[in-house]
């Protein structure tokens, strides 16, 4: 079962889920991705965190990212203890990838996996 919870904000573009199951996390990012979305991405990083499970990072609809969310994935790639996984990234999130180094401790994935799991994923859609 998929619980997802959706909140409308004014002046972005951009969305946030994260899908759980019993071996790791998925962060869903899309659209434009910025600090209006410090809330959620904050929360999302502490329910990650706890859990202590592998995240990957599904961004292939991201259109736009700036420095607060490459702060978040850092935050999350040196506290996980896992190597965290992007998958897909546009050429804009590998561009900061690179350019801030976090490239160098995160793995890039360039076919999606999936998301299967024996026990059904549960999601909430945080913005």
């Amino acid at each position: 079962m998929v619980e997802t919870h959706s909140e409308e904000r004014s002046g972005s573009e951009g969305s946030t889920a994260l899908l759980t199951s019993a071996t790791h996390n998925r962060l869903v990012l899309s659209g434009e991705v910025d600090i209006s979305m410090n809330e959620e991405l904050g929360q999302a990083a502490v329910t990650i965190e706890r859990s202590g499970l592998p995240l990957e990072v599904d961004a292939r609809n991201v259109t736009f990212m700036d420095s607060s969310v490459i702060a978040v994935l850092a935050r999350l790639a040196y506290r996980l203890p896992d190597r965290l996984r992007i998958i897909q990234p546009p050429d804009v999130v590998r561009f900061l990838l690179e350019v801030t180094k976090i490239g160098e401790i995160v793995d890039i994935v360039d076919v999606d996996p999936g998301f299967p799991d024996p026990e059904p994923a549960r999601g909430e859609m945080l913005a």
